[in-house]
């Protein structure tokens, strides 16, 4: 996708927004419902195409279920629209409430990831000539393997530190002059700490950027600003789910996270009733992505 689409669809209007979600939506349902098993049993009595109404009507998918589908069914479950030879890469979540759940993706749908990945960039303001640090250790937890995919499409420099200490890392990001560090948000601080330990000056460094996931500290402005302060670059936060998707970030305002509205349909529903809670009321965020067919949600 080109930055001008990209562009286009991030203003559309929000009448234009909605009817372009229920398209894909109706698209995603006729794609995996003959195939994927999880779902034709959860949906089997849906007639295609389907109204708002009818979307409202629709049972939510729960992490709990997910885990319980992949204990009943080893080691996938039944939620994999394609047979196994379809997907391309393999990631699990931490499993610090429980099982870890499996998740696999398809060329096409790691894809996806990866288009999602570059609305953050655009927000943050990266672009090919940035060179992007992932202090982030590339076990099987998804973290910031889409970010570094994502940072290759993008034809910047995707800079790996997983398998080092935190004085190695700060010294290759002196030896590669990083520009945009990419980590949790407490590591960005530990890593603060270190260079203050190793007399280096974060803020000669070159990094202009920080982009956060993993916690929510980088949208809350004491933290952001402990970062902000120790690197001298602006942060900006990243919301993400392995069985979701990458769905939201800040922008420069860094007054609350954009949810990719192209990409996810986002509803914000009261946990009792299910049902949408008013203007500036509090609720539960429920999230459906759209372009991931091979394992959606």
């Amino acid at each position: 996708m080109s930055t001008v689409h990209r562009a286009n669809l991030e203003s559309a209007p929000p009448e234009q927004t909605r009817a372009r979600q229920l398209e894909r939506f109706n698209l995603l349902l006729a794609e995996i419902l003959p195939h994927n098993r999880f779902y034709a049993s959860k949906f089997k009595s849906l007639s295609l195409p389907i109204d708002w109404q009818g979307f409202a009507q629709l049972p939510f998918t729960t992490k709990s279920e997910l885990v319980e589908d992949q204990s009943a069914f080893p080691p996938l479950g039944t939620i994999a629209t394609y047979p196994r030879e379809r997907y391309l890469t393999y990631h699990q979540t931490s499993g610090t409430t429980g099982r870890p759940l499996v998740v696999l993706d398809t060329p096409e749908s790691w894809d996806w990831w990866t288009e999602c990945w570059q609305y953050i960039y655009r927000a943050a303001g990266v672009t090919d000539r940035d060179r992007l640090f992932m202090a982030f250790s590339f076990g099987p937890f998804i973290g910031f393997w889409a970010a570094h995919a994502a940072a290759l499409k993008l034809g910047a420099l995707g800079i790996p530190g997983g398998g080092l200490d935190s004085k190695a890392r700060l010294h290759l990001m002196v030896g590669t002059e990083a520009t945009v560090l990419l980590s949790t948000p407490t590591y960005a601080l530990r890593l603060a700490e270190v260079a203050r330990q190793e007399d280096i000056n974060l803020s000669r460094l070159g990094v202009h950027t920080t982009i956060h996931a993993g916690e929510p500290g980088a949208s809350l402005p004491s933290v952001r600003g402990r970062i902000q302060q120790a690197w001298g670059a602006k942060c900006f936060d990243h919301a993400g789910a392995t069985e979701v998707g990458a769905y939201g970030y800040t922008c420069d305002t860094q007054t609350g996270l954009h949810v990719i509205e192209s990409e996810f349909i986002a509803e914000v529903l009261d946990p009792q009733s299910g049902q949408t809670v008013s203007e500036g009321g509090i609720g539960e965020l429920v999230l459906t992505n759209l372009g991931r067919v091979g394992w959606p949600v």
